[in-house]
C-alpha cells in the first residue's frame, strides 16, 4: 500500500513538475478531459508520454535487476552485468546509424536482437566447463562482453557525431522526447517478461541455496537460469529501447525491497514492479528542476544517486547476503 501511494505521488509529480509548474488540481482536470488551454498540450503531448515510458521502463529495470541478482547470487549485480544493455545499444548504433533503420518496430527489433545476442553469447561462454553456467562464469563473461560492446559502440558514435547525434542523446538515458509508439510493441513483451519472472520465483528461491541443494529440492537449475536470462532479455531490452541505458535502478531497487520484504524472490519481484518506477520517475523529476531552464537526463541522476549507494552497499557486511 505504501508503494502504491508512493507510485501515485511520483506519477503526479511527473505530470505537474517541470519548467512550467502546473497545479495538481489542474493536472487532474486535464486528465479528465476538461481542457485548460496551453497546459493541456504540455500534459498530453509531453508529460504523459514520458511518464508512461518511465512506468514501463522502471518496472522492467527493477525486475530484471532482481532476476540477475538471484541467478548470479550476486547482490551487487544489475542488468548490465550480463551485457544486455550494451548489446542493445550496440545493435541500435549499427542499425540506426549505419543501416538507416527507423520507426518504432525497427528500433525495438534492433534492441531485442542486440539484447538476445548478448544474452546468448554470455550464457554460452559462461556455460563452458563442467559446472555448466556457474554464477562466477556468467558474471565474468557478461562484464567482459559488455565492456567490449560498449567500447565498440562509443568508437562508432565518435566517428560521425552528426549522424549519431540522436544516438548520443539516447545513450544518456532520458525519458524526454522518446517515441511513445514503442510502448505498443514493448508493453506486451514487458508483461511477458514479468510473467516469466513471477513464474520462476520459487525456483529462484531454491537456487539461492546453491545449485546442488536446489537440484536436491527438485528445482531445474539450468532451465530456471535459461528462463531468467530470457526474461532479463525481454525486460532490459525493452527498457533500453524505451529510455536508453539507465544504470543503478536494477541495483538499488531489489536491495531496498529485499531489506523490507525479506529474501523471498516472489515478493522481491512483485514489489520491484512498483518501487523501480517510483525511483525512475523521481529521478526524472529531479533532473528537470536541478539545472533550470535545462534538464539532466534521468540516467545521469540515477548514476549520481547510485554511486554513493553502491559504496554504502559494498561497505555493509550484509551486502554479501541474498
Amino acid at each position: 500500500m505504501v508503494l502504491l501511494v508512493a507510485l501515485a505521488a511520483a506519477v503526479l509529480a511527473s505530470l505537474a513538475v517541470g519548467t512550467r509548474a502546473i497545479p495538481p488540481a489542474e493536472v487532474l482536470q486535464i486528465l479528465l478531459g476538461n481542457d485548460t488551454g496551453a497546459n493541456a498540450s504540455v500534459i498530453n503531448d509531453l508529460r504523459v508520454p514520458r511518464t508512461l515510458i518511465g512506468l514501463v521502463a522502471g518496472a522492467a529495470l527493477g525486475v530484471s535487476g532482481a532476476l540477475i541478482q538471484a541467478v548470479t547470487r550476486n547482490p551487487l549485480a544489475d542488468p548490465g552485468i550480463l551485457g544486455v544493455n550494451a548489446g542493445a545499444a550496440f545493435a541500435m548504433a549499427i542499425g540506426t546509424g549505419l543501416a538507416g533503420v527507423t520507426g518504432s518496430f525497427g528500433t525495438l527489433a534492433l534492441a531485442y536482437a542486440g539484447a538476445f545476442g548478448a544474452s546468448v553469447l554470455v550464457y554460452a561462454i559462461g556455460s563452458l566447463g563442467a559446472d555448466g553456467g556457474s554464477p562466477v562464469r556468467l558474471i565474468l563473461a557478461g562484464v567482459a562482453l559488455g565492456a567490449v560492446l560498449a567500447g565498440i559502440t562509443s568508437a562508432i558514435v565518435l566517428t560521425d557525431r552528426a549522424r549519431f547525434a540522436g544516438m548520443t542523446a539516447w545513450q544518456s538515458g532520458s525519458l524526454l522526447d522518446r517515441d511513445v509508439g514503442l510502448l505498443t510493441w514493448a508493453g506486451p513483451l514487458v508483461l511477458l517478461g514479468l510473467g516469466v519472472a513471477l513464474a520462476i520465483g520459487s525456483s529462484l528461491n531454491a537456487i539461492a541455496l546453491g545449485d546442488d541443494l536446489a537440484s536436491a529440492l527438485g528445482a531445474r537449475v539450468v532451465r530456471t537460469r535459461v528462463f531468467a536470462v530470457l526474461a532479463v532479455m525481454l525486460l532490459a531490452g525493452s527498457a533500453t529501447a524505451l529510455a536508453g541505458p539507465i544504470s543503478f535502478v536494477g541495483l538499488m531497487v531489489p536491495h531496498a525491497v529485499r531489506w523490507i520484504v525479506g529474501p523471498d524472490q516472489r515478493w522481491i519481484i512483485a514489489h520491484s514492479v512498483l518501487a523501480a518506477p517510483v525511483l525512475l520517475l523521481l529521478a526524472d523529476v529531479a533532473g528537470r528542476v536541478v539545472m533550470p531552464p535545462g534538464e539532466l537526463p534521468a540516467g545521469i541522476v540515477t548514476a549520481l544517486i547510485g554511486a554513493p549507494v553502491l559504496i554504502v552497499l559494498v561497505r555493509r557486511r550484509r551486502a554479501s547476503e541474498l
